[in-house]
């Protein structure tokens, strides 16, 4: 069997386009981390240092697309940004968490708050 035939007998199994796109998902945040990670000039240790976390536990958020809002703000904070996620429902944008100045106070933060869908980057990996 050509590469081409597998690769579509592979795609039209039960649940695969699902499975395709939670990959691209993934290495879309992936990319997105790390791409904002190094045009801030840091390496994993580096900004390890500036979160309070090992340099394993940022290669681990690097990877994950099961982050939380939280790990994701101090992140993306650690590198000098402001998180905001919007969603989009009907051709609207619905802000659900505005970026707040670094005076602003943190508000406690709520267990099981999780990212459903975050898309920095446009596949195949352009951020901004």
């Amino acid at each position: 069997m050509s590469m081409k035939g597998w690769e579509k007998k592979v795609l039209e199994a039960p649940g695969a386009a699902e499975r395709v796109a939670e990959i691209e998902d993934e290495l879309r945040l992936a990319a997105g981390l790390t791409a904002l990670r190094e045009r801030a000039g840091l390496s994993q240790r580096e900004l390890a240092k500036r979160i309070g976390v090992s340099q394993p536990r940022v290669a681990k958020i690097e990877q994950s697309r099961n982050v939380t809002i939280d790990v994701l703000e101090q992140y993306i904070r650690a590198l000098g940004g402001e998180l905001e996620v919007t969603a989009f429902q009907g051709g609207r944008k619905i802000p659900l968490l505005a970026a707040r100045s670094a005076s602003a106070p943190k508000a406690k933060p709520k267990q099981g708050r999780r990212l459903l869908a975050l898309t920095p980057c446009e596949w195949p990996v352009k951020c901004w």
